[in-house]
């Protein structure tokens, strides 16, 4: 019997899979659980387009910008550099645009200088707002899945160790062979929350502060074009 014994763990042991095998994990789940690693899946590829997206599109907006800074203060007559539509789309010539047609109509019409200066300010004030939203618009999403993720898959993860211990109850058999695999199927729904959440979460700081000093930009680009516009009010 002894020999007996031994042959059948010998044979255990060969067919057993010497390495996880993520596919087989997710097939043999339960259907909760594979619910929850497929929602975590499809997080994840969203965040990775989301963090490609944001890359590109931060790095061709700097570039365009730094292009636009230049010229803008070497040009001799800020309207009509600005009436260029390519120029004017980027978001300096957006907050440009807010200043010069604020300071166009308090100029032909405005007899209170200060007046003038403070709407100006808030013409350009609201505009890098507007723009620094339109650069964050999606990033709320990072944090969102940075934040839950994990608990979703601790959920599937509680889910299936549920399952695992009714099926110990059905089968009167408490041995770790009966319950194993479907701790390791729930096990790994946490380990696709992680894996969903690191990069979210890391991204999202990364790109906040990001948008933080492009905001801080264009904040800095607009206090100077005040002061350029409002001298020219203090000399008509």
């Amino acid at each position: 019997m002894t020999f007996d014994l031994l042959m059948a763990a010998s044979d255990a042991a060969v067919g057993a899979p010497d390495r996880l095998n993520p596919v087989k994990l997710f097939l043999d789940a339960d259907i909760v659980v594979q619910a929850v690693m497929v929602g975590l899946i499809l997080a994840s590829i969203w965040t990775w387009m989301i963090i490609a997206s944001f890359m590109l599109r931060i790095g061709s907006i700097s570039r365009r910008c730094d292009s636009y800074e230049k010229g803008f203060w070497d040009a001799e007559n800020f309207d009509a550099y600005q009436r260029e539509r390519r120029r004017s789309e980027l978001p300096l010539g957006k907050v440009a645009g807010a200043g010069l047609a604020e300071y166009k109509h308090n100029a032909a019409s405005s007899t209170d200088p200060e007046g003038a200066r403070q709407r100006i300010a808030l013409a350009m004030n609201s505009a890098v707002g507007e723009e620094a939203d339109k650069l964050s618009d999606r990033l709320n999403f990072l944090a969102t899945v940075g934040s839950v993720a994990p608990f979703v898959g601790l959920f599937g993860t509680v889910w299936g160790i549920m399952n695992s211990f009714f099926q110990i109850g059905e089968q009167q058999n408490s041995s770790l062979a009966v319950v194993a695999p479907g701790i390791s199927e729930a096990l790994f729904a946490t380990a696709i929350g992680l894996f969903a959440a690191i990069p979210a979460v890391i991204a999202y700081n990364r790109f906040s502060h990001r948008v933080n000093g492009f905001e801080a930009r264009l904040q800095r680009f607009a206090d100077k074009l005040h002061a350029a516009l409002t001298r020219q009010l203090e000399q008509r």
